[in-house]
């Protein structure tokens, strides 16, 4: 059996550690493994090869992908499909692992519909926006990039008499500014889960200044477009200094967490394990739920939007009001 292993889509630190499982576990297993480089572009371009140990020796701490990435708007004609899998079926490449989100989900569904080529995809991006499971591949390394830029902003805000308002990326999805603005006992947070009142937050904010607060953290957004209205308000209602800090990129990059390493680990174990199944023949998504790990079709995993926990939202009010 020949399996390939493909990076789609914004990377995520947690990747490389997942590459190197695959290979390790493939030659384990008496599988042969295959790298496919530049993600669906890769695939379309023939830019495939088998892998060895020596190309995943030393990447367990690095961030990023060392397959590469892309997005690849030629996928969606079914004539570069096509030419994907055949250049799969000329290798012998009987099944594939993706990591990825959303958008190469869904590409790779339609690879599936196509061309029933059977696939297990790992929940791989840092917005933690995938529908049917808790978490993602990177999440914790992002919100650990976070954590430390905005104790750094901190540091500063409190020594200037400012208020640091702070950016983060997710898309369309609140996640990482939320899970940041809690656990930097941020003063203010904006998501687009979330409602906020500008009104009670002058009020509630202007008696804690009169009380002696000096300084003040937020955390906001990238789906929210409201971070230099933020600081625009700040200094008109609340005479406070205010700074606008957008953290962009650094946030996918990085050395993977603990965690994250374990993370992509486990999940390419159990995505092969079920690749070696004889009788496998389905496209689907290995989840992680509750704190288990498990399988959901495909189809189930792209029916819906992902929804933050609403414990997490009941806790961060006080952040909007």
């Amino acid at each position: 059996m020949s399996i390939a292993i493909i990076t789609s889509g914004g990377d995520c630190a947690g990747m490389n550690p997942a590459i190197k499982q695959f290979v390790d576990y493939c030659f384990l297993k008496g599988v042969t493994p295959y790298f496919i480089f530049d993600g669906l572009e890769g695939l379309i371009d023939n830019n495939i090869k088998k892998a060895k140990h020596k190309d995943v020796a030393g990447i367990l701490h690095e961030g990023g992908t060392i397959l590469r990435s892309s997005r690849s708007k030629r996928f969606y004609e079914y004539k570069y499909r096509k030419k994907a899998f055949e250049n799969l079926d000329t290798l012998g490449i009987d099944k594939l692992i993706l990591l990825g989100g959303d958008g190469s989900f869904r590409a790779l569904q339609q690879f599936f519909d196509d061309f029933q080529v059977p696939f297990v995809a790992i929940p791989s991006t840092i917005d933690n926006d995938i529908f049917g499971t808790d978490y993602c591949l990177g999440v914790d390394t992002a919100l650990n990039t976070i954590r430390l830029a905005t104790d750094s902003l901190r540091d500063t805000s409190s020594s200037f008499k400012r208020a640091c308002v702070v950016e983060t990326m997710g898309r369309g999805c609140g996640y990482l500014a939320l899970v940041s603005a809690l656990t930097s006992g941020a003063e203010i947070c904006m998501i687009p889960e979330l409602d906020y009142d500008l009104d009670s937050l002058k009020i509630k904010l202007e008696q804690q200044i009169k009380q002696g607060r000096t300084y003040m953290v937020c955390v906001v957004s990238e789906a929210t477009n409201q971070t230099y209205n933020l600081v625009n308000w700040i200094e008109k209602n609340l005479h406070i200094e205010a700074r606008a800090t957008i953290l962009g990129h650094i946030q996918r990059g990085g050395n993977p967490t603990v965690h994250d390493r374990l993370m992509a680990m486990e999940f390419v174990t159990y995505a092969l394990n079920k690749l070696l199944q004889k009788d496998y023949k389905k496209g689907s998504v290995v989840t992680y739920k509750e704190g288990k790990f498990s399988f959901q079709d495909i189809s189930y995993i792209t029916s819906s939007k992902y929804k933050i926990d609403q414990n997490l939202l009941d806790i961060a009010t006080s952040m909007t009001r």
